[in-house]
């Protein structure tokens, strides 16, 4: 069997690769070879933390029941390939929400933990892993383990955030959150610089549930760093809205031979969705699924960036310097000719993960989008890294296809302890040109 069809989200390294289920590893687990396989979700990872060019990918996703679900506690347990999106559908009508919630609802819960992904909240709750209570990985040994904070508790920090390496989790279970409405009440406020973004997200921190700010990459002079910020929290339990839609509403059916978004064009949308909204603050109500997962309704659309894919590049740095790190690498990706389709700018709060190499840590992360331009981009790319790690910050592993080893150590310098767990029959190509690359170990 192959997965003839698995498409990494940036496109890059398109190419058929064996897999198998589940199941057949299982089946098979006496004679596995070393780092033959890698378990994989959605692959919508940006890079290639999930794939494995020499072996073969276990499609978690062939596992995707819910379990179990306890509407009194809010206590959940589902097979790591269900995807969020199908979490929400059970959880929502009861009252209850994910703690954590990413930009789509299309992740699986393995990529999830082995990700410890973050949502705009996370000066309130956290990553993704302080949610997790409890996982079940199988190792090649065979061993079927039940990991938690008091169970196998230097495997389970591991597990989260550990790329998928340690194993192949087979269930997961999440306490939820609960909420008075699934939807949202949403607070927009329009902000003309970088300075003043940095004043409103500390209000906001201390207002709201929910905070992530859109940047204008392309501004200069007075205005770099304009934008706009989205803050929301649930809305009551009065509102209601009527069934919503599932699936996308609308698709682009194929790549065009090049990005549609170029700098006229990205001028002219940033110029919309900068005016757009009108100064001072609105509020309105929102489905859930358009604030948290608008994308989710256009099937394919990263076909829009062209057939050379979509690059994301995503840091966090700590907060003493990060009106200077983000200007800085507003500034170095504008004057490399590259425009950021989504620049979205929100802050990590104090709350610890539990993972041993979770991205998520105090002080603020940029994220931006370019479409690739081959070897201008890749080099953009190093020196945002760069820019980051000079600042004390790091790079976000799960979107990245370059990362040098040095940028890797000095964004993690845990990992050789996850080195030390991982299972031999694991490895991924991002492990093995940073990890394992000569000289590391």
């Amino acid at each position: 069997m192959r997965m003839d069809d698995f498409e990494e989200a940036g496109r890059f390294g398109n190419r058929s690769r064996p897999t198998v289920s589940p199941d057949d590893y299982e089946d098979g687990i006496s004679s596995v070879a070393a780092m033959a396989f890698l378990p994989v979700g959605n692959g919508l990872s940006h890079g290639d933390v999930c794939r494995n060019q020499f072996g073969t990918l276990i499609e978690s996703r062939k596992h995707n029941r819910i379990l179990s679900f306890d509407p009194g506690s809010g206590t959940i347990r589902c097979e790591a390939g269900t995807i969020l999106a199908d979490l929400l559908a059970r959880a929502v009508p009861h009252r209850f929400f994910l703690p954590v919630t990413p930009a789509t609802g299309l992740v699986t819960v393995g990529g999830a933990v082995a990700n410890d992904i973050h949502g705009g909240n996370h000066h309130a709750r956290g990553s993704f892993g302080n949610h997790v209570r409890r996982l079940t990985l199988l190792r090649s040994t065979g061993q079927r383990l039940v990991c938690s904070p008091e169970e196998n508790a230097e495997l389970f920090a591991a597990t989260i955030g550990g790329l998928g390496l340690t194993g192949l989790i087979l269930d997961v279970e999440l306490r939820l959150m609960k909420v008075p409405s699934p939807h949202v009440q949403r607070h927009v406020l329009r902000f003309d610089s970088l300075d003043r973004y940095f004043t409103l997200a500390e209000w906001a921190e201390e207002e709201h549930e929910y905070a992530v700010a859109w940047l204008d990459q392309l501004a200069t002079g007075r205005r770099m760093g304009r934008g706009v910020l989205f803050a929301a929290d649930h809305a009551d339990g009065a509102c209601e809205y009527p069934d919503i839609p599932k699936g996308p509403r609308l698709a682009v059916p194929f790549s065009p031979p090049f990005s549609l978004f170029n700098s006229v064009t990205l001028k002219m949308l940033n110029e919309y969705r900068f005016r757009k909204h009108d100064r001072g603050e609105t509020v309105s109500t929102q489905t859930w699924t358009s604030y948290f997962h608008p994308l989710d309704a256009i099937g394919g659309w990263r076909r829009l960036y062209g057939r050379r894919g979509l690059c994301q590049h995503q840091s966090v740095y700590p907060v003493a310097t990060a009106p200077e790190t983000t200007a800085r690498l507003l500034e170095t990706a504008r004057r490399a000719g590259h425009g950021s389709v989504r620049t979205k700018l929100h802050r990590f709060g104090g709350i610890a993960s539990p993972g041993l190499l979770s991205f998520s840590r105090p002080g603020f992360a940029l994220t931006m989008d370019f479409a690739n331009q081959g070897e201008a981009t890749v080099k953009l790319l190093d020196a945002l890294d760069e820019i980051a790690v000079v600042a004390g910050g790091a790079v976000n592993p799960c979107q990245d296809f370059r990362m040098s080893p040095a940028i890797f150590e000095a964004s993690f310098p845990a990992w050789k302890r996850l080195e030390a767990l991982r299972d031999p029959a694991m490895v991924s190509d991002f492990w093995r040109r940073t990890a394992l690359a000569p000289g590391q170990t």
